[in-house]
């Protein structure tokens, strides 16, 4: 083998372990459907505990929570005033684009 034969190999799994084969704007793409969809979740568990049902209330503080997750995954800027949000979101970061898929729709 030559050492441009041995050069390649290092050299390809870092390029896919950083960007995953996505573009930059594909990326904020996925970053602000995620946002859009924190946003839309928030609103309707906040719509669905204005009821006097308590599973109706249970359901609107469960899509709130999931809402919260999202905001920490996606948009950790929104949660500044809390410690770990940086934490969890650089973690979210280091999924692939399947994973997080996975979770939020889990």
């Amino acid at each position: 083998m030559s050492s441009q034969d041995e050069q390649f190999p290092a050299a390809a799994p870092e390029a896919a372990g950083s960007d995953e084969g996505m573009t930059w704007w594909y990326r904020w793409l996925c970053r602000m459907a995620g946002v859009i969809g924190g946003m839309s979740c928030a609103f309707a568990g906040l719509w669905n505990c204005v009821t006097i049902n308590p599973l109706n209330i249970a359901a609107g503080v469960w899509m709130m929570l999931n809402a919260f997750v999202l905001f920490l995954c996606e948009a950790p800027f929104c949660c500044q005033f809390i410690e770990f949000a940086s934490a969890v979101s650089a973690r979210a970061d280091r999924l692939r684009a399947w994973q997080k898929a996975a979770f939020y729709c889990g």
